[in-house]
């Protein structure tokens, strides 16, 4: 009865920990980024080594770079009134698909750094953030390159536009 109990009680702990970690990393995909509240908790557990181990603010900085620039982007491109509905529409898409891919990248970090969820030893917990901060650092990079090229796209339609506009202008239409 006594071990039944303990396991009830570490599932207990196990699931608040991951609640916890939810409504946290739900607070940093909504702008409320606080580095220090949403994992610290959860590295009271871990190694010394592995609690400052710097790819995680690494990976915490990334996440809050993707959320900031595909906002402000997807703000301008939406407000420029030169892309079509499915344009826009897929543009959003491709963001969605970044934003989820980072969520599942803090998802696995939480999972790496709480030691109630995985057994591992902190040279696999480092390697593991490792690998979730390349995913999460191509996930930037190619939002970056994304931006880019929507930001050439809105540019060529502006101009698209003036010429049109100028051309109506001289024709008197």
């Amino acid at each position: 009865m006594s071990q039944l109990k303990n396991i009830l009680q570490d599932m207990k702990r196990g699931y608040s920990i991951v609640s916890d970690g939810y409504r946290k990393v739900k607070n940093i995909a909504e702008g409320n980024f606080s580095l220090h509240e949403v994992f610290l908790d959860g590295l009271m557990v871990v190694s010394p080594e592995v609690k400052k181990y710097r790819r995680v603010a690494d990976i915490i900085s990334a996440q809050k770079a993707i959320v900031s620039e595909y906002r402000k982007s997807f703000k301008r491109l939406a407000s420029a009134d030169v892309l079509g509905s499915g344009e826009l529409e897929y543009i959003s898409r491709v963001y969605a698909g970044i934003f989820q891919g980072s969520m599942d990248n803090l998802d696995e970090l939480a999972m790496v750094i709480t030691s109630s969820r995985l057994r591992m030893d902190d040279q696999q917990r480092l390697e593991a953030i490792d690998r979730v901060f390349q995913d999460i650092s191509g996930k930037l990079e190619f939002l970056r390159a994304f931006n880019r090229d929507a930001s050439v796209l809105l540019e060529l339609r502006k101009r698209e536009a003036a010429g049109v506009k100028s051309v109506q202008d001289l024709f008197g239409n």
